[in-house]
């Protein structure tokens, strides 16, 4: 990789730049003053009602990649150089992405702001609470909590049975110790006791509603819709027969808001929203991508994990409910993550291994098949760093001539928007060119072949094995007339199949789904396949280990 002078972390670089007042980022990306509500002198939250009408929007880059490892791909990097290259270029870009989660922050994926210089500012505070948004996520679903063991305190009119209460408490923080618990022991002040547990705050279902509702009225609709749990008999009980929807409105309609912030280069970032693709469906707020589609000429905005979790529900959920087309897929991969699914160790890496890539690079073709499944042409960022070899990289830029396959070698993170100019012109090339973008499936068709079909075109696999418990589910969703909905896979992000160990291209395998949990505010189906925790743990080594602050207040070992 290319080396600029030192300092050469991520936190160091991010303290060494210059930003620009958020309203000199605002102005230039036309927006004008009184719709923005500075959040100090760097952030901001933009209050769409008082941006001005236009009949015309910016056309969307989504940007992926391959399968994840613990060598780390630089897909945020990526989209953030991507912007400031297309900015470096002359075109009006914008960033659309999603907040950091403070789980994985202090656990062991680190953040979300990009990295080296190619990064979004204050890149500190964005992933440590930023503008607070997911602490009000968090409020509004533990005030339903409460809301609902209060409900069955004082007389449970509703008839809501204790032992059918599906809707969790949340926390923005990996705690295993919370996945199940018991709540209200004590004595009858102190409630009617009952097993409970926590979901990280990100696989919330008010997290995935807050990041599709298009409008005010629209999230309070789709808060209303949401399913806490059943009554003896059986029967749905949503948050609209608890008659507080309001409430939980009321709580998230200052971060309902989109952020906005800039990048070291000042290309515009709006970040906003922040389902996990593993458990949830992966993409930052439609709020921001159409506040961004209607400011620039060109969104950039990416998706979680690979294209088989983030860039499947992008478009078979997020793009079909927002009503528009990506016009490009990037599908970001390493030399070092093509030699992983090549079978090398991680301590291995840094020696030169070209049969490993070529082994290993059947994970990028996979990827590459299902972005072009949708209708839409993929663009390769073949992300470099410095231990790569000429050999290795010639073999993956030639693989992907020989396949007919747009690629472009990027090191953005080393040199800002300029190490992604050959990737930002080949951008350009594409998003002029028809493409035929589709859903995978009709949402009329069965919950079964909705997931069959995922798994075979997306995955790979054979097909699919239901448990006795995902049977029971699917009678019951049938019998409510749900099946209608969208299916969002929670599935390991490290293997095509639900096992996090085969790497690579595995060919031959089922998903076992072991239940499907009815979301109807967010208005999708979510499949639990494998050992998928919708609240995670911390690792051996926690992030937050390294992390301090210094005498001035400056933080230590952030990224």
């Amino acid at each position: 990789m290319t080396e600029k002078a030192k300092p050469l972390t991520d936190l160091a670089i991010a303290n060494a730049a210059v930003m620009k007042p958020i309203l000199e980022i605002a102005e230039n990306a036309g927006i004008p003053e009184e719709a923005v509500e500075q959040y100090g002198r760097y952030k901001a939250k933009i209050d769409v009602n008082k941006l001005p009408v236009t009949q015309s929007f910016g056309k969307v880059v989504l940007v992926t990649a391959t399968s994840p490892t613990p060598a780390g791909e630089g897909k945020s990097t990526v989209t953030v150089g991507l912007a400031d290259a297309l900015s470096r270029l002359g075109e009006k870009s914008m960033i659309a992405l999603r907040e950091p989660s403070l789980g994985p922050v202090m656990g062991m994926k680190g953040g979300a702001a990009g990295g080296g210089y190619a990064q979004v500012l204050p890149m500190e505070e964005i992933n440590l609470h930023f503008n607070g948004d997911i602490h009000a996520i968090t409020t509004a679903n533990n005030a339903l909590s409460a809301l609902i063991d209060n409900h069955i305190h004082q007389g449970n009119t509703l008839g809501i049975d204790p032992r059918r209460i599906t809707w969790k408490r949340a926390l923005d923080m990996n705690d295993r110790a919370l996945r199940h618990i018991t709540i209200g022991l004590g004595g009858p002040t102190q409630g009617v006791p009952r097993e409970d547990g926590f979901d990280i705050t990100v696989a919330s279902e008010i997290m995935a509603v807050f990041c599709l509702a298009t409008s005010l009225p629209d999230l309070k609709e789709r808060l209303s819709q949401m399913v806490i749990g059943y009554t003896y008999q059986k029967e749905a009980v949503t948050v609209r027969d608890l008659g507080v929807e309001g409430a939980l409105t009321l709580l998230l309609k200052e971060a309902f808001k989109p952020n906005l912030v800039q990048t070291i280069e000042g290309t515009p970032a709006l970040i906003h929203g922040g389902p996990f693709a593993n458990i949830a469906h992966g993409c930052n707020s439609l709020m921001a991508t159409n506040t961004a589609r209607q400011l620039a000429d060109i969104v950039v905005t990416e998706a979680g994990f690979g294209s088989d979790l983030g860039a499947e529900k992008f478009m078979d959920i997020k793009a079909r409910k927002g009503g528009f087309a990506p016009d490009a897929v990037v599908v970001v991969t390493t030399i070092r993550a093509l030699k992983m699914h090549g079978g090398v160790a991680k301590s291995d890496l840094g020696a030169e291994n070209v049969q490993a890539v070529m082994d290993g690079i059947v994970n990028l073709e996979k990827h590459l098949e299902t972005v072009r499944a949708f209708g839409v042409q993929p663009v390769v960022a073949l992300n470099r760093f410095i231990t790569d070899s000429s050999a290795e990289l010639d073999y993956v830029l030639k693989w992907c001539k020989d396949k007919g396959v747009r690629a472009a070698l990027t090191d953005v993170w080393g040199l800002g928007g300029e190490g992604g100019l050959d990737l930002a012109k080949q951008v350009l090339e594409l998003i002029d060119e028809p493409n035929d973008f589709a859903p995978l499936y009709n949402v009329e068709q069965s919950v079964v072949e909705k997931i069959t079909t995922i798994v075979q075109k997306v995955y790979g696999g054979k097909g699919i094995v239901l448990t006795d418990k995902a049977r029971k589910d699917l009678i019951q969703i049938e019998q409510n007339g749900w099946d209608i909905l969208p299916v969002c896979m929670a599935k390991t992000q490290y293997s095509f199949s639900d096992d996090p160990k085969k790497l690579g291209r595995p060919e031959d395998f089922t998903i076992t789904i072991r239940e499907i949990i009815p979301k109807l505010g967010a208005g999708f189906l979510v499949c639990l396949t494998g050992d998928i925790m919708t609240m995670p743990g911390l690792p051996k080594t926690p992030a937050a280990l390294n992390m301090d602050i210094d005498e001035k207040g400056n933080a230590v070992g952030l990224m």
